[in-house]
């Protein structure tokens, strides 16, 4: 069976943490969560076609442009939730 799958949605998962654990701000998953549809929303999509689970086709990841465009939509992302959490107090 075959599926179609954003696999930009993966990499911003990757990096996600990592770039959470260098800026002082809210981990929770609510948070977590608005970061991540804020970056996707900036980011173009990237469709592959999957075989359960497995890749078909893999993006470039190593390319310094990708690198660069992905981490600085989570970064600004980031900053927006930072400064307008929509979690409830002591929801932390």
């Amino acid at each position: 069976m075959y599926y179609l799958k954003n696999y930009m949605e993966e990499v911003v998962d990757s990096k996600l943490n990592k770039l959470l654990d260098s800026i002082d701000m809210c981990r929770c998953e609510k948070c977590k969560l608005d970061i991540k549809a804020i970056a996707l929303n900036k980011l173009p999509p990237r469709y592959v076609v999957t075989d359960k689970g497995n890749l078909y086709s893999k993006l470039n990841e190593m390319e310094m442009q990708f690198e660069v465009d992905v981490e600085t939509a989570i970064i600004k992302a980031a900053m927006i939730v930072g400064k307008n959490p929509r979690h409830q107090a002591g929801e932390e």
